[in-house]
């Protein structure tokens, strides 16, 4: 049985809360299990936000972390960026993300507009001359 959920606010807290979700990593969403699993993160980039500052994800290892937290393959991002061919280079970063890319994402991936506007690693790497 679950215990009660509440505020993450310290570190002892933070810690059982992380392998509270280690131990629920997977369960479907909808289920009491994927939503006590959706709050737990909730609670956890709250108290990250506040007290361990890093930053932001690249954008295309965002787009992978959802795509694995939401169980989506390839083909389930058609629709939000394009053909097969164009998913592939987005995802091996062949291709950069479009403003229409961006707006779909986040619109229907909940990604931050904030995360998918930063370079990925290619646009990095251009930049910089190599």
């Amino acid at each position: 049985m679950a215990t009660e959920l509440k505020p993450v606010r310290s570190e002892a807290d933070y810690e059982a809360a992380l392998a509270e979700v280690e131990r629920l990593w997977g369960t479907k969403s909808g289920t009491p299990e994927g939503d006590r699993l959706d709050v737990l993160a909730t609670l956890i980039e709250v108290y990250e936000q506040k007290n361990h500052l890093m930053d932001p994800p690249e954008p295309i290892e965002a787009i992978k972390f959802r795509m694995e937290q939401q169980g989506l393959s390839r083909k389930d991002l058609e629709p939000i960026i394009g053909t097969r061919g164009r998913v592939a280079e987005v995802l091996n970063r062949r291709r950069g993300l479009s403003i229409e890319m961006i707006r779909n994402l986040h619109e229907q991936l909940g990604i931050s507009a904030e995360v998918l506007i930063r370079p990925t690693r290619q646009d990095e790497a251009v930049c910089d001359g190599r």
